[in-house]
């Protein structure tokens, strides 16, 4: 049982890593902050030290300097999804619908903009506070590239509903797209200016030694329990206790691990390879760049520069996994197909292999909103990122901490008008049909 008695909320499970994170392996090591031990009391428990929870610690601090609070990171920072992140903080949404793009849809594209340049603006006030080089925090845009006629024609349409927008953006014929990738393969492209591209584990390290009294992070410290206690919350961890007035659940699919929306997340990984470091001149093309692919599910693809060499970071492949882990056979397969994709668009790099593999956990919910809000007096979450975890768990992040410092934004209107995740179909159902559903995305892709 996950909710042992009421007002007792005890965790079933705890988070595992799912692969290395080349990300995390091409850092030097991190010194982690202290484990708790003892009782320690805050104004505010943070459970979480990921892309959601680090924000809110941000913005609470911007808010009210004077609030204590205490962030629970149940591994080192950087080493759990947030680290296995592909690294885009995306300002645009990563579709629009072509056939219909007036009244509703117009309010859904203005509402997804706003929620994701809420977590650039709150991303770019420390990069420049903090003097963060562009090996972390890249303010250089994104593409997104198409190797099909379908793929050809999503990116032409989107360019056009941009173009009613009033956004910025450029549509790059095959030859122009391939003088930045390099890859004869690529179709198409368009290009966006406002994303941010980070070094996603040593982003979150960054925002975590930022972060200054009286905010505290706790690593290696899993909040294994918490209860009741007066009119606040006594958080347990293996070797202390957090006292706090309120509570932040940043933990996203782990949420339900402590028995919130059970049975309204969807537990889903995506996999990822990085290459061994390569000599630059074997692939022309600029030595820095980042796409995302013109169809939902398709292959995502960066190219990073180095003093050693450059890399390329190849993610492709969805698994449905309610338990929450995977193991290392499916990343492994997930390896396989990665294999098949990066040489398909990079064979002039024949005999460079893959280093490092790894998977990310992401929580998606039916009708794809946070989970978010008052799940418990004094308790609020900011979970269920639904696959943009860098934008929107950095958002949801803010926004409660707003809601539970009691302060209005327009970010927090729009929060509070979202629906609640909708219930998920009873089992077997959800695992048949979450299974169909990714197995039919990812064929519809296509060579995408």
């Amino acid at each position: 049982m996950t909710q042992a008695g009421k007002n007792v909320f005890v965790a079933s499970r705890l988070p595992k890593r799912a692969g290395v994170s080349g990300w995390v392996a091409t850092l030097a090591p991190r010194t982690p902050r202290p484990v708790l031990n003892g009782l320690v009391v805050a104004d505010l428990a943070i459970i979480g030290g990921g892309f959601a929870g680090l924000s809110a610690a941000r913005r609470i601090s911007r808010l009210d300097p004077s609030v204590r609070v205490a962030i629970l990171e149940a591994g080192v920072v950087g080493e759990g999804p947030a680290g296995a992140n592909s690294g885009f903080i995306i300002d645009l949404p990563h579709e629009v619908a072509s056939d219909d793009f007036s009244g509703e849809s117009e309010a859904r594209f203005r509402q997804s903009v706003l929620i994701q340049r809420s977590a650039i603006a709150l991303a770019s006030e420390m990069a420049a506070e903090n003097g963060w080089g562009k090996e972390v925090f890249d303010p250089c845009g994104r593409y997104s590239v198409a190797i099909s006629a379908e793929g050809d024609r999503h990116l032409e349409d989107y360019a056009q509903q941009l173009t009613k927008m009033g956004e910025a953006h450029r549509l790059l014929n095959g030859r122009e797209i391939a003088a930045v990738t390099g890859s004869p393969v690529y179709t198409s492209g368009l290009f966006m200016p406002g994303t941010i591209i980070v070094q996603p584990a040593a982003y979150i390290r960054a925002v975590a030694d930022c972060l200054k009294e009286p905010v505290a992070l706790y690593e290696r410290t899993p909040a294994l329990s918490f209860e009741r206690l007066g009119t606040g919350w006594l958080v347990k961890t293996p070797q202390g206790s957090v006292q706090a007035a309120k509570i932040i659940m940043a933990n996203n699919g782990h949420a339900e691990s402590f028995g919130f929306f059970r049975g309204r997340l969807l537990h889903v990984f995506t996999y990822a390879s990085l290459t061994e470091e390569f000599d630059p001149s074997r692939l022309d093309g600029e030595r820095k760049w980042a796409a995302t692919p013109a169809l939902p599910m398709g292959t995502t693809v960066r190219r990073i520069g180095t003093a050693g060499g450059d890399r390329i970071l190849v993610r492709s492949r969805y698994s449905y996994n309610p338990g929450i882990e995977i193991s290392d056979a499916a990343i492994r397969r997930a390896g396989r197909l990665h294999d098949g994709k990066f040489s398909k668009r990079f064979p002039m790099l024949s005999g460079v292999g893959m280093q490092y593999r790894w998977a990310g956990a992401m929580a998606l919910t039916r009708n794809h909103v946070p989970a978010f809000g008052e799940i418990e007096r004094g308790v609020f979450a900011a979970c269920g990122c639904n696959g943009l975890g860098a934008s929107n768990a950095t958002a949801s992040g803010i926004a409660a901490a707003e809601l539970a410092l009691g302060h209005s934004s327009e970010l927090g209107r729009i929060y509070a008008r979202l629906a609640v995740p909708t219930a998920l179909p009873p089992q077997p159902f959800t695992t048949i049909g979450a299974k169909m559903h990714l197995a039919y995305r990812e064929w519809s892709a296509g060579p995408e």
